[in-house]
């Protein structure tokens, strides 16, 4: 009983902490933006406001940290809350957690160095060596995720999950596909897919507890 009781709190606190995620992504998107002279939603990427030769940079560096404190601490709860899942939904969330622990750390270490890609070593790790890993671990967590779910028979975490799945994958093949006055917005489709998702798992925490 003792353990259920703690277990319950690490669901309240995922859910504060995914939540939290959440509004200070959004706050480092908009305020970042208003700190960057003739920036583009429409064009540019958000990495772009970290950029360390942005204008923005430090004030949407410092709410991109808060952001991912609260995604990994979000993440780090579910992992434990997971423990009596079914193996697919355990795994799935393993490895979403894997992929904001690689995102907020790798992200951090490897800022762009400028807008765009530059071509510089900073730049390539930014794209290369965190961005790849980051959205394959994306897409293969929320494949793992939707499946879990709908076995479990929590079908609206599932259809959830789905959502998720087709704005990354969009957002990760459109950026390519679609022209270069669009890119930010077809850009953000798979980076917020990702932070709204860690949202839903820290919503739906509860409904692990029970299981």
């Amino acid at each position: 009983m003792e353990n259920k009781k703690w277990l319950k709190r690490f669901a309240s606190w995922a859910m504060i902490a995914g939540v939290l995620a959440l509004v200070f992504y959004i706050v480092h998107d908009i305020v970042g933006g208003m700190n960057y002279p003739g920036y583009d939603r429409m064009s540019q990427a958000v990495s772009d406001l970290t950029a360390t030769d942005a204008p923005s940079y430090q004030i949407a560096s410092y709410y991109s940290h808060i952001y991912g404190i609260f995604s990994c601490m979000c993440c780090a709860l579910l992992c434990v809350l997971a423990h009596d899942l079914n193996k697919t939904l355990k795994w799935g969330i393993y490895l979403f957690a894997l992929m904001n622990f690689v995102s907020a750390i790798g992200y951090s270490l490897f800022p762009l160095s400028s807008a765009g890609y530059d071509g510089s070593f900073q730049s390539f790790m930014h794209v290369y060596v965190v961005t790849i890993p980051v959205v394959l671990l994306s897409i293969v967590s929320l494949i793992l995720i939707a499946i879990g779910s709908f076995r479990s028979g929590r079908k609206s975490l599932g259809i959830l999950a789905v959502i998720a799945f087709i704005a990354m994958f969009f957002g990760a093949a459109g950026t390519a596909a679609f022209p270069k006055e669009v890119f930010g917005i077809i850009e953000r489709f798979s980076t917020y897919s990702a932070v709204v998702f860690t949202a839903v798992l820290g919503i739906y925490s509860s409904g692990f507890v029970a299981e």
